[in-house]
């Protein structure tokens, strides 16, 4: 029987499932302090290996699941790492150690991989071009809602149950999102364009894929605009406190700077089709600099502490070029990939993905309870993706020839 779905439903669909990598990681920054309490924390190991392993587990898992998109079909391969992030989320939920809870994270990162390359490669599979762009623009609109809430909900829900209580809500969320994928969702490769998957295959179209001198420079703007967002989500809540003495309302102050997102994707998906992709994350990539440099000048004004209120609007700002940047930029690496959508999906996520947790472990590393690294990370990201990006648009732009 044939699944007849509507536009509107399958994006829906699309964000909901994408909004998975967000909430694994947002909902859980008001718990990071009780888990440390509960489970203990013994040195090399602290609670923010508890996001930044989540984020290497899903640098691995891309490398995985996007070729067996294109190998077994999306609709499967979603399923799959659905399946890996239920069994992540339970080991983490039952967990006695910090330990278990980080091996528990790492899986549901793997997991979590599958919906995200899958639905790119769902997109790509369906649309091309600035037609592309928009579609992700209005998937990450409606899937910036959910680091919007997910901190204030969390907390309420942590208070009254406890941190457990937050993977119960990511098992629940992981189930009925596979069972609306399986009986709405139609596949959207046909079986005569799946790729096999050999190895020897993968790593053939793999090295094509990466001596496409656009996509691979593509990556890497795209890690660091990831990175910059990565270096605010591993160190916002202790900057809040640090700098500002804001605990119990923080949830508050990151949803604020979060509506920047998710206008930006909004007015992106209404504006790009006129200006063009490229054109929108140029103005991307300088409005990320402009705003990182004006937070830098105020924090070193201020002593590393300026009024929150201008640390708002410039964080407003930088969230806001941030939006513009990721539809646009997935699209424009997508771009080039043809059949390999799948494969090419894992590396430019994974690639990018290994790319940010090097840029915000390294700026992270500089954290001195000031508002000093924030501001220049967003300035280093949005320069050198800048730079990056410009060279990438003068590279050839034809699309790779997969091997079959």
């Amino acid at each position: 029987m044939t699944i007849q779905t509507s536009f509107r439903e399958r994006i829906v669909l699309y964000a909901l499932l994408t909004s998975l990598t967000s909430i694994s990681i947002d909902a859980l920054l008001p718990g990071l302090r009780q888990i440390g309490a509960d489970v203990g924390v013994a040195p090399p190991l602290s609670t923010q290996h508890v996001i930044s392993l989540f984020i290497l587990g899903m640098a691995f898992g891309e490398l995985l699941l996007g070729p067996l998109s294109d190998a077994m079909g999306r609709k499967r391969a979603l399923v799959l790492g659905l399946g890996v992030y239920a069994l992540g989320t339970v080991i983490a939920m039952v967990a006695g150690s910090l330990e278990m809870v980080i091996l528990g994270r790492f899986l549901q990162g793997i997991g979590v991989s599958g919906p995200k390359i899958a639905t790119r490669a769902m997109i790509r599979d369906q649309f091309e071009g600035d037609a592309m762009a928009r579609v992700m623009s209005f998937m990450f609109t409606l899937f910036i809602l959910v680091p919007m809430l997910a901190p204030t909900l969390a907390q309420g829900i942590i208070a009254v149950a406890g941190w457990r209580s937050i993977f119960a809500v990511y098992l629940a969320a992981a189930g009925l999102l596979g069972l609306w994928l399986v009986m709405r969702q139609p596949e959207t490769l046909p079986a005569d364009k799946r790729i096999p998957f050999r190895p020897r295959l993968l790593l053939s179209n793999g090295r094509r894929i990466l001596s496409h001198r656009r996509v691979t420079l593509l990556i890497v703007a795209t890690g660091l605009v990831f990175g910059a967002q990565l270096l605010y989500l591993s160190t916002a809540a202790d900057l809040f406190f640090d700098a500002y003495g804001i605990g119990e309302t923080f949830p508050l102050y990151f949803a604020m700077l979060a509506t920047g997102i998710g206008l930006a994707s909004f007015l992106n998906a209404k504006l790009v089709q006129r200006f063009g992709a490229e054109a929108m994350a140029r103005r991307g990539f300088v409005g990320l600099a402009a705003a990182g440099l004006a937070m830098l000048v105020a924090s070193l004004y201020w002593g590393g502490r300026p009024p929150l209120a201008v640390l708002l609007v410039l964080g407003f700002a930088a969230f806001f070029a941030v939006g513009v940047l990721f539809g646009n930029l997935n699209a424009m690496a997508m771009r080039s990939l043809g059949q390999v959508a799948g494969l090419g999906a894992s590396l430019i996520a994974s690639g990018s993905s290994l790319v940010a947790t090097v840029f915000s472990i390294a700026v992270g590393a500089f954290y001195d309870g000031t508002t000093l690294n924030l501001s220049a990370g967003f300035f280093l990201a949005g320069v050198g993706a800048l730079v990056l990006a410009e060279l990438a648009l003068r590279a050839d732009a034809s699309p790779v020839e997969a091997i079959r």
